[in-house]
């Protein structure tokens, strides 16, 4: 059957529909003639531009007959919007099941149901290109088996992947996900690692380079033992290139950009003394903006690139040359005491990236975890970029927690412990024994198995309305929370219109609800009492100071007393020291008050602490006399009330305006963070730094970075209010653990990290306050269990993955 014979048949085919035929579909009939004659492959080019819903009929029979066919493979694209109903292109691809070679769908009105129906039920295309405003989630559960190109592209809602996403594609060989959202290494690899096959990937692109395989323009292959894996994306960490990428950027495409042809188209290990001792086999051998919603990519990252004249151009020996993650004023790029010339290094120009490449070290990250690739980002990968990835890995990244090396399941590690229990009661009787390991050991390795068993912890919003005194229905709005210090059930959150609002996180209920009877505003500050456990200090942003017993606010018949104590004019932080005699407070000012929990009155108001205002000050949380300032004048200091406060024990200065401070469990250490992504663990001793995490900066001012401890002082958590991801790292290393990305349930809906808390009675659990971009959308207190997986509510549906209402008996 020709072309000509088919052409007959599709007019024929219009004819008894009354309609006319469309000049597109004869246009590509008449393509497919003349390449017959020229004795080129038999194939056919189908563009869906301009076709209507009426045109739907002849078309798919026409597809059928060519599917019967004995033409070699059929295309099928559109470079304008398409009108066709989203039903009726679906058909027409699954008309063509044998045939159906490339499929380029560049259509940014293509709706929601037609992705789901296309993910759920699959294709048969082995290139499939695909560009839609709806695709949020990679979610594949449909047939794929003969996919071997993948092209997401420019996709600019794409932020993650859904774990079994990658099951349906054994064949997939190259993934381009250039200029997409995507910015978490740990899922992203937990779900490409599922690939088998594949051996291409990119997360940005060479301008040069069409496809995803390596540069033709780049030297292969590499010489040996020169490293330059991790130099490029630490280059754009360091450089205020990412802030331009982030924060001003235009909200569409331009006009031309899908006809520009250069637009893609298709360690060491050290014991902490704090640790008790293990017997540790496993040592090693060797955070979106919110303004991320629309990206134009074409270029804005090239020019930034050309006028700081770093990658576009030759990079000058006297500024930037790499040694072990860092940059070095010297004229030689050595690696492990390797020396290479200028020469040796490379040009590379990166282009279009996805947030994920700003990430430190994301390049080694990415090859060490995927062993079988070959080329990432138009750059070959070779054994020796692999084995420097695996040494950097194991510098900077912690694979599970407490230092394990391998994964284990639950049920080897219990009868592990079964069998070491034996060995303990046997050395109990016999003289010499073989080495038994610490119960704490075994727990240890059953958190790390866990945590290791999924990259996507259970993320469960916990709901923030209910039923107050039996018959009042509230829609709170929270703006601070904090857990209880000794009842694991219990967590207080102060709200944007000066309610308190005492809950119990593990039934869902309402514990004591404190209305702001008319004085307070939105609530800043809160602490607990140790001694008294009823009791909580609430402060609020026009400077109003309560003491609450939070259990005689439980009904609306008991006793509704407080104790109000002076205000503190623009107050922001409010802490009560280890005794529960006093309370220090800070605000949008230089001084600091400190008052008498028993009186209600001022102490002292300590002048001049600082050259700008005190964001936040904390007592010790085992020295009653001991506390800290920080400031936005970059200095933290520590005080102690018994020497005075004439001058600090300790001053201790970082790069940007301090937010925060706290002390750890133990009051060893103190943990600063500084805006944008500055975060350094001090010791309280001397204020000498002991680790700096080193995040990669976005480069805005107003990226205030806010960390905690988890676990005691095992881990530490962090989060920015212009990134939707927790970052979790290692107290003792400094190594990344993991990443907690936030996501809004709708598209558009950009969410931050706005407060967050490590639960003290649960390990490897926290809570995080995330505020959203959208005009007059509330916070969500969004509870993460790295010990559950998201699969156990993956049968629910997204509304049931919150939590029930909150109630209060009357």
């Amino acid at each position: 059957m020709d072309c000509e014979i088919l052409k007959e048949r599709y007019i024929e085919a219009c004819r008894r529909q009354g309609i006319l035929p469309n000049k597109g579909i004869c246009s590509s009939l008449l393509m497919g003639r003349m390449k017959i004659s020229q004795h080129e492959p038999f194939s056919l080019e189908f563009s869906l531009d301009n076709l209507k819903d009426c045109d739907f009929l002849p078309l798919f029979e026409l597809f059928v007959d060519i599917d019967d066919s004995a033409i070699h493979r059929i295309d099928i694209y559109n470079k304008k919007i398409c009108v066709m109903n989203g039903a009726y292109v679906l058909s027409l691809l699954r008309a063509l099941s044998k045939k159906l070679h490339v499929v380029h769908l560049n259509d940014l009105s293509l709706e929601r149901g037609f992705l789901r129906d296309l993910f759920k039920r699959g294709l048969t295309c082995k290139e499939l290109h695909l560009r839609s405003s709806h695709l949020r989630q990679l979610n594949l559960t449909g047939s794929f088996l003969q996919l071997q190109t993948l092209n997401l592209d420019f996709n600019t809602s794409l932020t993650s992947f859904q774990e079994t996403c990658s099951s349906s594609m054994p064949n997939l060989k190259h993934l381009s996900l250039c200029a997409t959202r995507v910015s978490n290494l740990w899922t992203t690899v937990s779900a490409l690692s599922k690939l088998p096959s594949l051996i291409e990937l990119r997360f940005q692109n060479c301008l040069c380079c069409k496809n995803t395989g390596p540069c033709p323009k780049s030297p292969s292959p590499r010489t040996h033992g020169s490293n330059w894996t991790g130099y490029y994306d630490d280059l754009y960490a360091r450089t205020s290139l990412r802030q331009s990428l982030l924060f001003n950027l235009p909200h569409s495409y331009p006009e031309d950009t899908l006809e520009d042809t250069s637009v893609i188209e298709d360690a060491s290990f050290t014991e902490n003394s704090h640790w008790p001792r293990e017997d540790f086999e496993e040592i090693y051998e060797g955070d979106l903006p919110n303004f991320y919603q629309e990206l134009s990519f074409p270029d804005c990252l090239s020019d930034a690139l050309h006028n700081v004249d770093l990658l576009n151009n030759v990079v000058s020996s006297e500024t930037l040359t790499y040694e072990d993650g860092d940059f070095l004023s010297s004229g030689s790029y050595r690696n492990q005491g390797l020396s290479f010339d200028d020469s040796e290094k490379r040009k590379y120009s990166a282009h279009h990236p996805s947030p994920i490449c700003f990430e430190k070290h994301y390049r080694d990250f990415i090859i060490a975890s995927l062993p079988q690739l070959q080329v990432l980002d138009n750059l070959p990968a070779d054994d020796n970029d692999k084995e420097t990835a695996k040494f950097r890995f194991l510098k900077y990244f912690e694979y599970l927690p407490y230092r394990r090396r391998q994964k284990e399941s639950v049920v080897s590690i219990l009868n592990k412990r079964e069998i070491n229990n034996r060995h303990t009661n046997l050395c109990k009787h016999v003289s010499s024994c073989l080495p038994v390991k610490s119960s704490q050991y075994h727990t240890r390795s059953l958190v790390a198995a866990k945590v290791g068993a999924s990259a996507w912890p259970l993320l469960r919003p916990l709901s923030t309305s209910g039923y107050v005194f039996g018959d009042e229905n509230r829609s709170f709005r929270p703006r601070q929370f904090e857990y209880h210090p000794s009842d694991s059930g219990l967590m207080a959150f102060g709200t944007l219109d000066g309610e308190v609002v005492v809950v119990n996180h593990e039934n869902a209920s309402i514990f004591s609800y404190i209305p702001s009877l008319g004085a307070m505003n939105s609530v800043l500050g809160l602490c607990w009492l140790k001694k008294y456990p009823s009791k909580l200090i609430a402060g609020s942003d026009n400077g109003s100071l309560r003491l609450y017993d939070v259990q005689q606010w439980q009904s609306a018949g008991t006793g509704r007393n407080f104790n109000a104590y002076d205000d503190f004019d623009q107050l922001t932080s409010v802490h009560v020291n280890a005794t529960d005699e006093l309370f220090i407070v800070s605000g949008y000012s230089k001084n600091v008050a400190l008052y008498d929990i028993n009186t209600g009155k001022h102490i002292d108001v300590f002048s001049d602490m600082h050259q700008r205002h005190i964001n936040v000050a904390k007592f010790s949380n085992h020295s009653p006399s001991v506390f800290a300032t920080s400031s936005f004048d970059r200095d933290v200091k520590m005080w102690d009330l018994r020497q005075g406060l004439l001058q600090p024990c300790f001053t201790a200065s970082s790069s940007h305006g301090n937010v925060m401070v706290c002390f750890s469990h133990d009051d060893h250490c103190l943990l600063v963070s500084a805006i944008d992504n500055e975060v350094k663990q001090l010791s309280a001793i001397d204020g000498r730094v002991l680790l700096d995490l080193e995040i990669a900066p976005t480069g805005s001012t107003q990226n205030y970075t806010r960390s905690y401890y988890m676990n005691g002082r095992d881990y530490i958590i962090s989060g920015s209010c212009d990134e939707n991801i927790v970052r979790i790292f290692c107290a003792q290393t400094g190594r990344r653990l993991r990443d907690v990305s936030l996501e809004g349930k709708q598209s558009g809906a950009s969410m931050f990290v706005q407060s967050l808390r490590g639960d003290p009675f649960r390990d490897f659990n926290m809570s995080i306050l995330a505020a959203y971009m959208r005009p007059n959308a509330k916070s969500d207190i969004i509870k993460v269990n790295l010990l559950a997986s998201s699969d156990c509510s993956a049968d629910a549906s997204d509304d049931e993955t919150y939590l029930p209402s909150f109630s209060m008996g009357g």
